[in-house]
C-alpha cells in the first residue's frame, strides 16, 4: 500500500472535498480520486461517499480513520529502524510551557543543524500528560519535569537542570529581604495544580507567611510579565526563562532552604527513534554548556 494514498485519504475526510486535498497536496483532483479508487481495491470495500456537495467517509472509512494515524505512525517507526544512521524520519517532542519559551527553541535549533533532514512535531502539555502520551507511544520524548512519582522502568531520563524556588521582584526593591517581601507586597502566585506551584505553598507554609494574593495563573512567563509591570512578588522555580528586559526584574535567592524541582528530558528506552532522541538530548546539554558559559562570562571580574 502507498502510504502517501492513506495520507491523501485522511486529508479528504479531513476536508471533505476531493478538490480541496488534492489542492493542499499540489496534485489533481483527478489523481486524487484515483489514489482513492486505489484504496478501496486494496480494502476491498468503499471508503469515501458523496454526500450534497462534499465527500463524507463510508462505515468503513470511519474505521480506517481510526486506525490510520496509528499504522502511519508505526510505518514511520520502520522508517526509522532501517534507515542506516537513524537521523531521518520524524520525531514527536513533547513540551511543558516553561521549556517552550526558554530552552527549547535553542535545542531545536541545535538539533536542526545535527539532523536537518527530521522533521519535529511538538506537543504541549503538563509533565503528568506527557507521561502518559510517551507511555502510549503517542509521543517519542518529553522535555519536561521529573513526574511525582518514580518512572517505570521501561522510562529513562536525563536531568538537563535543578530549579529550586527563587523570588522574582522589580529591581527598586531588590534591598528589601526576600520575607519581608512576601510579607508586605501582593504576590503573585504560580498556580496550585502544579508542581512548582505546590512547592511554592510548602515553602510559604514552612516559613509561616501568609502572603497578600493579588493572582494566581500558571504560565511563568506571563507571571515574570506581571511582575515587571509592578503588580506584585513571585514565587518560582528558577527557570531558564529570559526576564522581560533582563533590567526591570530580580532574581532573589530564598534565606530557607528549597525544594528544587528536576527539569529534563524523558522517552522509552523500547523507542524506534533512540539515534534521534539521543541527538535531542545532545543538544541540550550542548545548550545548557553555552549559556553556563556565556553566564560565566557576565559575571567574571573585567581585568
Amino acid at each position: 500500500m502507498e502510504t502517501s494514498y492513506l495520507q491523501s485519504f485522511m486529508l479528504v475526510v479531513e476536508t471533505g472535498s476531493m478538490a480541496e486535498a488534492a489542492r493542499r497536496l499540489h496534485i489533481t483532483a483527478a489523481a486524487v480520486a484515483q489514489q482513492m479508487r486505489i484504496l478501496e481495491k486494496e480494502f476491498k470495500t468503499p471508503l469515501l461517499a458523496r454526500a450534497g456537495r462534499t465527500v463524507v467517509p463510508t462505515p468503513a472509512g470511519h474505521r480506517l480513520t481510526q486506525s490510520a494515524p496509528t499504522l502511519l505512525h508505526e510505518l514511520a517507526n520502520a522508517h526509522t529502524l532501517v534507515n542506516d544512521d537513524g537521523t531521518r524520519g520524524e520525531l514527536v517532542i513533547g513540551t511543558i510551557n516553561t521549556a517552550l519559551h526558554s530552552l527549547l527553541p535553542d535545542i531545536l535549533a541545535d538539533f536542526v543543524k545535527q539532523c536537518p533532514e527530521v522533521k519535529v512535531f511538538l506537543q504541549s502539555a503538563t509533565t503528568n500528560q506527557l507521561y502518559e502520551a510517551v507511555q502510549q507511544g503517542d509521543i517519542d520524548a518529553a522535555v519536561c519535569l521529573y513526574p511525582a512519582f518514580p518512572l517505570a522502568k521501561t522510562f529513562d531520563w536525563t536531568q538537563l537542570r535543578e530549579e529550586p524556588l527563587i523570588l522574582l521582584a522589580p529591581k527598586h526593591l531588590a534591598h528589601l529581604a526576600p520575607h519581608e517581601l512576601l510579607r508586605t507586597q501582593p504576590l503573585i502566585r504560580y498556580d496550585r495544580n502544579l508542581g512548582g506551584g505546590q512547592m511554592v505553598d510548602r515553602y510559604l507554609r514552612t516559613a509561616h507567611i501568609t502572603p497578600k494574593e493579588r493572582f494566581e495563573l500558571s504560565s511563568l512567563v506571563a507571571i515574570a510579565m506581571m511582575v515587571d509591570r509592578g503588580l506584585g512578588v513571585a514565587l518560582v522555580p528558577d527557570t531558564a526563562l529570559n526576564l522581560p528586559d533582563g533590567q526591570s526584574v530580580v532574581r532573589l535567592p530564598l534565606p530557607d532552604f528549597t525544594q528544587s524541582r528536576r527539569f529534563g528530558v524523558m522517552w522509552l528506552r523500547s523507542s524506534a527513534r533512540l539515534a534521534l532522541i539521543h541527538k535531542v538530548v545532545e543538544s541540550a546539554r550542548a545548550v545548557l554548556k553555552q549559556r553556563a558559559n556565556v553566564s560565566a562570562r557576565q559575571v567574571a571580574p573585567s581585568g
